[in-house]
């Protein structure tokens, strides 16, 4: 279990001076939230991230020398227990569902108010993701694209009753709080849940699940 006593180390990656300057103020306001680096660029940030790790990262799309969508798959093979937090001026569906399958953890628009990345951020330290309407939309959406593929899921997973509803309510962007109370069970055996979930339907992420819901008729596609 995550220790939520301790503030969370946030790093954010963004070319913009301005609004990584924003974000770090605002952030900083909470108690439980600790700025503990900033770059430019994502050959900056890996080079960074050598010497600090830090719980949660904020990371642009756009950036020069090396952007946002080759820098994911990066921090993510070099630092899989980093949260990434995706950001971007737009809200292009096809682009969020691919954050989202290459291990993204959350995606905002840079529109987002402080509250919004704050929530996010601790949502996805305690949670693991943070799924919003953008995100929600952008990956069953993709189920509509005929020239994108979804990727591969084992329909015939034989989940169990209890399985299916937690899988459902996931979906719902329920905290794993949330599902513990209304399935009576504790959060650690929503966490385990939901990694036999990602077992048994062979789905490598939460974007993953959300598209073996829908697929398998446990969730309808909005």
């Amino acid at each position: 279990m995550k220790n939520l006593d301790t503030p969370i180390k946030v790093a954010i990656a963004d070319d913009h001076h301005l609004f990584r300057t924003g974000v770090k103020t605002s952030l900083s306001a909470y108690k439980d939230i600790q700025m503990v680096a900033e770059a430019e660029n994502g050959m900056q940030l890996l080079n960074l991230l050598r010497h600090i790790k830090p719980d949660v990262l904020l990371l642009d799309i756009q950036m020069p020398i090396m952007d946002g969508l080759a820098t994911l798959p990066e921090v993510k093979k070099l630092y899989p227990d980093i949260k990434v937090i995706m950001l971007s001026m737009h809200n292009d569906h096809s682009m969020i569902s691919r954050m989202m399958e290459l291990g993204a953890n959350s995606y905002l628009t840079k529109e987002s108010d402080s509250e919004t990345i704050y929530q996010a951020v601790k949502t996805c330290f305690a949670e693991e993701f943070f799924f919003n309407d953008l995100t929600n939309k952008a990956l069953l959406n993709r189920l509509r694209m005929n020239n994108v593929a979804p990727p591969p899921v084992e329909l015939d997973a034989n989940l169990n009753d209890k399985e299916k509803l937690v899988l459902k309510l996931m979906c719902e962007e329920k905290s794993t709080r949330e599902i513990a109370e209304m399935v009576e069970i504790s959060p650690r055996t929503v966490e385990a849940i939901r990694d036999k979930l990602k077992v048994k339907t062979g789905s490598k992420s939460m974007a993953g699940l959300v598209m073996y819901a829908v697929k398998a008729g446990i969730v309808e596609q909005a």
